[in-house]
C-alpha cells in the first residue's frame, strides 16, 4: 500500500519567526512611512501607532487559533470552525483574489528601489519583479525548511537595513518638522491607516504553516510574540525619522529610505540600501506564496478546490502544483501593470480592502469559537477596528463584496444542481 505523503513538520521557533516577520515587514516599511506622511502629515505617526495597538490583540487571537487548530487553511479554517464550510470558502476565495495583485506590487516595489540606481526601464523593473517572483515559487517548490533558513538570512538583512537607516537619518531630525500635527485634519489619518494595513498584512500567514510547526502549541505563540514587537517598534522608528527630517516633502515615497541612509553615508550606501531593499520586498513574497500554496492545498484537501490541488510532492512534500500554477497569474499581472502603467497605490488598496474583509470575518469566528473570555474580546476587539477601517477603503471595498457576491451565487447554482440531480 502506498504511504500517503504529508507536508513536513520542519519549522522551528526561530523559522517562525524569521517568516513571520519577513510576512509582515517588507514592501510597506520601504514606501508606506512616506506616503502616509504625505496624506496625514506628522498625523501619520498616530497612524502607525494605531495600527501597532490594532496588532496585538489580533496577533493573540491568531495565535490562539493557530495552535488550537494547527491547520493549512489558516483563517479559512477558523471561519469554518465559526460559520461552516460555505463561509470558510469565501474567505479562501477572498484571500486568494488578494494574491494576484499583493505579490507583484510587493516584486515591484522591490524592483523600483534597485532600478533607480541602475537605471533601469520600466521593461527592466518588471523583469526585475518577474525574476523575484519566480525565484520565491522554485524554492518553496523545494521545501518549507529550505525556505525557512533562506528567510533567517533574509529577516537578518532586513533588520541591518533598518538600523542603517534609522541611525542615518536621527541626526537630520528637526522637530519643527512634527508641527503642525494636523495639517489635514483627522479624515487623513483613518485613511493612512487603511493603507497602513498593507504594512500588517501577514500575521495571519503563520496560520497557513501551522501544520509544518514540530511544536505548534508552544512555537506559534513564539513566533508571534518576537514578531510583532521586532516589527511595532521598527516601523513607529522608521516612521519618526522619515516625518522628523522631512524627506517625504522632498523626495518620491518610493525611494526615500535610500535617501535617509545617504543623509550621512553618501551615495554609495545610497546604492547599498537600494540592492539590499530588493532583497527586502523578497521576504514577504517568500512567506505569502508559501501560505497561499498551503491554502489552496488546504482548500483541495477539503473538496472545495479541484483535487489536484491537494496533490504534494512526493520527495519535497509541498503543493507543487498550487505553486507551479501562481507562476502565469503572476507574469500576467506584471504584463498587464506594465502595458496599462498600473499606479501601485491602487493595486496596493486591493489586497488591503480583501484581507480587511477576511480579518473581520476571521475575528468575528474566533470570537465564537474560543473559549476563554479574554479571547473572546480581543477576537471582538480586532473585529470592530478591522470593519471600521475597512470603511476608509472607499471604492475599493466593493472588490471584496462582488467577490463575496459571485462565490454565493456559484454555491448556490451547485447546490440547485445537487438537488436537481437528486431529483431525477
Amino acid at each position: 500500500m502506498r504511504q500517503q505523503v504529508e507536508l513536513r513538520k520542519s519549522i522551528t521557533w526561530i523559522q517562525g519567526s524569521a517568516l513571520t516577520i519577513g510576512a509582515v515587514l517588507g514592501a510597506g516599511i520601504l514606501v508606506l512611512p512616506a506616503i502616509t506622511a504625505t496624506m496625514a502629515g506628522p498625523a501619520s505617526l498616530i497612524s502607525w501607532i494605531l495600527m501597532g495597538l490594532l496588532s496585538l490583540p489580533m496577533v493573540i487571537v491568531i495565535a490562539l487559533m493557530s495552535s488550537r487548530f494547527p491547520d493549512s487553511g489558516g483563517i479559512a479554517t477558523y471561519v469554518r470552525q465559526g460559520f461552516g464550510n460555505k463561509a470558510s470558502h469565501i474567505t479562501g476565495v477572498l484571500m486568494l483574489t488578494a494574491m494576484p495583485f499583493g505579490m507583484p506590487v510587493t516584486a515591484l516595489i522591490g524592483a523600483h528601489y534597485l532600478g533607480s540606481v541602475l537605471g533601469w526601464s520600466s521593461a527592466g523593473i518588471h523583469i526585475a519583479a518577474a525574476g523575484l517572483l519566480m525565484i520565491a515559487i522554485i524554492l518553496n517548490y523545494r521545501g518549507i525548511e529550505l525556505s525557512g533558513h533562506t528567510q533567517v538570512f533574509v529577516v537578518s538583512s532586513i533588520l541591518f537595513i533598518l538600523t542603517i537607516a534609522i541611525c542615518s537619518a536621527i541626526p537630520n531630525i528637526h522637530f519643527s518638522a512634527f508641527t503642525p500635527l494636523l495639517p489635514h485634519g483627522w479624515f487623513p489619518v483613518g485613511q493612512a491607516m487603511s493603507l497602513l494595513f498593507f504594512a500588517f498584512i501577514g500575521w495571519e500567514m503563520i496560520g497557513n504553516l501551522a501544520e509544518e510547526f514540530k511544536n505548534p502549541l508552544k512555537d506559534i505563540p513564539l513566533s508571534l510574540g518576537v514578531s510583532v514587537l521586532l516589527v511595532n517598534v521598527l516601523y513607529l522608528a522608521v516612521a519618526f525619522v522619515t516625518v522628523g527630517t522631512n524627506v517625504y516633502q522632498s523626495q518620491a515615497p518610493l525611494t526615500s529610505m535610500i535617501t535617509l541612509v545617504a543623509y550621512r553615508w553618501g551615495n554609495i550606501a545610497g546604492i547599498l540600501v537600494a540592492f539590499l531593499g530588493f532583497i527586502v520586498c523578497y521576504c514577504p513574497v517568500h512567506t505569502f506564496i508559501a501560505g497561499f500554496s498551503r491554502l489552496v492545498y488546504a482548500q483541495a484537501r477539503d473538496g472545495i478546490f479541484p483535487k489536484q490541488f491537494g496533490r504534494l510532492h512526493t520527495r519535497f512534500q509541498t503543493p507543487y502544483i498550487a505553486l507551479l500554477v501562481f507562476a502565469p497569474i503572476y507574469l500576467i499581472t506584471l504584463l498587464l501593470s506594465y502595458n496599462l502603467s498600473l499606479n501601485l497605490k491602487s493595486l496596493i488598496n486591493i489586497p488591503c480592502a480583501n484581507f480587511l474583509a477576511v480579518y473581520t470575518l476571521g475575528m468575528i469566528a474566533s470570537a465564537r469559537v474560543l473559549p476563554s473570555k479574554l479571547g473572546k474580546v480581543l477576537a471582538w476587539i480586532s473585529a470592530l477596528m478591522s470593519g471600521i477601517i475597512f470603511l476608509f477603503s472607499g471604492w475599493f471595498t466593493l472588490f471584496p463584496i462582488v467577490v463575496s457576491l459571485l462565490v454565493i451565487c456559484q454555491q448556490r447554482r451547485s447546490k440547485n444542481k445537487q438537488t436537481a440531480t437528486m431529483n431525477n
